[in-house]
């Protein structure tokens, strides 16, 4: 199925990129790349998004489990369905929740090296993985604008449709 091989490029490059980063700079050096602007940063995270929860690995190692066999029932399930943006959407998901997982996994941490200043604020460091999850829920929100669009028009959701 393309789709699990869409989740197991983004897992492949998550990881090169992460073992690159992990075995080539020291923690915390920095590399520019578009001046102080975007810079290679190589950063461990032990949390979640921006940190949270951190030292609380087996919490994430056991949800990400369960989400992931979500994902997977529910990818399968998209694609018999013959939905096209959604099984993207949940194979992108899919691709950066197991890159992290097995980062957390393996190390108890995550190689994060994506930073963004932008002027004085910094945004949280990130990784493949993370931008992956990003864009995949984007196109899940996206796609459940869009069908709700298309049930309206069909009158399927709409008050007088409804009884």
């Amino acid at each position: 199925m393309i789709y699990f091989g869409i989740a197991l490029i983004i897992f492949l490059i998550d990881q090169g990129v992460k073992y690159l980063v992990a075995t080539r700079m020291e923690l915390y050096e920095q590399i520019p790349v578009i001046g102080n602007f975007f810079l290679i940063t190589s950063h461990r995270n032990r949390g979640a998004a921006f940190g949270i929860l951190e030292g609380q690995r087996w919490l994430f190692i056991v949800i990400t489990i369960v989400v992931v066999i979500g994902i997977i029932w529910y990818l399968r399930k998209t694609v018999k369905a013959g939905q096209k943006l959604l099984p993207v959407a949940l194979s992108l998901v899919l691709g950066g929740a197991v890159g992290n997982f097995l980062d957390r996994a393996i190390s108890g941490e995550v190689v994060d090296f994506a930073r963004f200043n932008f002027g004085s604020y910094t945004f949280p460091i990130f990784n493949v993985a993370d931008s992956a999850i990003v864009i995949g829920v984007a196109l899940i929100i996206l796609d459940t604008l869009l069908e709700s669009r298309r049930n309206k028009g069909n009158g399927s959701d709409s008050i007088e449709g409804k009884s």
